[in-house]
């Protein structure tokens, strides 16, 4: 089982995560940013992953540092779980739509670090949380998985649907990456034999 716990402490939030990349779906969230929350669901249910997130952060200032840091936390733990990354596709990508809205996620689990984030969202706020945390959100977790994550929001009227169907389609893009390849064996999927 690819399975990692990480806990990452600072001045404005403490942070504990558990995951496993070969899970059902099962999510147990509190990370006090209840839309968060709710797309942190959408990963672990559209991605067979299992995610278990705790977390206590400055909120009085504003969700920045709590999405920020959960991001964070969820790009370390993905990378001590997802190992060597032997056998596997490496390459996943998903368009998901949700009524009027449409998303398009593509990753490779490459190594680097590299985000290129096109959503233009309609409006500033789904309720309380501001949707710029979104893009921040996915920055911490490639500059900590190190993968390559291309998101871009081809259409949407509605703000709520636009964030909703771009981690729909993060799950499911990381579901496929992570599947294994049985062509492959154990061999790295990558010409330079490691990544």
């Amino acid at each position: 089982m690819r399975t990692s716990q990480v806990s990452r402490n600072t001045l404005e939030t403490q942070v504990s995560l558990s995951l496993n990349l070969d899970g059902t779906g099962r999510a147990k969230l509190a990370s006090g940013v209840p839309f968060l929350d709710h797309m942190l669901d959408q990963i672990a249910r559209h991605g067979m992953i299992d995610l278990e997130v705790d977390a206590k952060g400055d909120l009085h200032v504003d969700a920045h540092h709590t999405v920020e840091d959960i991001g964070i936390t969820l790009g370390q733990a993905f990378a001590q779980a997802v190992g060597e990354k032997k056998g596997i596709r490496r390459y996943g990508h998903a368009y998901v739509p949700l009524d009027e809205a449409l998303s398009r996620v593509v990753v490779d689990l490459s190594g680097r670090p590299g985000l290129v984030f096109e959503v233009p969202f309609t409006r500033g706020r789904v309720g309380e949380f501001d949707v710029d945390l979104v893009q921040e959100f996915f920055q911490g977790f490639v500059n900590h998985a190190g993968v390559t994550l291309h998101v871009d929001g081809l259409r949407g009227d509605n703000a709520h649907h636009q964030a909703e169907t771009v981690f729909k389609a993060f799950g499911r893009a990381l579901r496929m990456a992570l599947e294994k390849d049985e062509r492959l064996g154990d061999a790295t999927p990558s010409t330079k034999g490691s990544l």
